[in-house]
């Protein structure tokens, strides 16, 4: 990433690199989504449910086209940033998710419990391979709000 473009510069330039890596074939292309398939993308979790710099209730976890873009006004520092966009995270073959500590288990227990409507689904809960797989490593904290564990 070139931190001596601005945000958006930087967003941009990085998907060119990534293009160029597909052209080159050095990243595969997901036979099911046309989008970069990354062997492994590793994602922690904030404990408002944000993965990646995807943040709930911003309109980016809308991007469906870029393969990155930026945030310029993230509820959490820094303000400025550079993210995958959800249609690259669910590409991947292997989505490893860490998540730990207590003040997570809100959002474990809501991405978990299975009574989500499109309207208000966390960014967490947006993370769904189409041509891979995903597992959580958590610890007991994190998982302290559901009924079984």
């Amino acid at each position: 990433m070139n931190d001596a473009l601005s945000v958006e510069g930087a967003a941009d330039d990085y998907e060119n690199c990534l293009k160029q890596l597909i052209k080159n074939g050095v990243i595969a292309v997901s036979p099911v989504t046309g989008f970069p398939k990354f062997d492994l993308m590793l994602l922690g979790m904030g404990p408002d449910g944000h993965i990646a710099s995807l943040f709930p209730g911003h309109p980016i976890v809308n991007e469906n086209q870029k393969l990155v873009t930026c945030v310029k006004d993230s509820p959490k520092p820094p303000p400025e940033r550079i993210t995958f966009t959800f249609p690259v995270i669910n590409s991947s073959a292997h989505i490893a998710l860490m998540v730990t500590g207590a003040g997570k288990a809100g959002a474990v227990h809501k991405a978990l419990s299975g009574n989500e409507s499109s309207s208000d689904l966390l960014p967490v809960e947006m993370v769904e391979p189409q041509d891979g797989e995903m597992t959580w490593f958590t610890d007991k904290p994190a998982m302290s709000m559901l009924s079984r564990i």
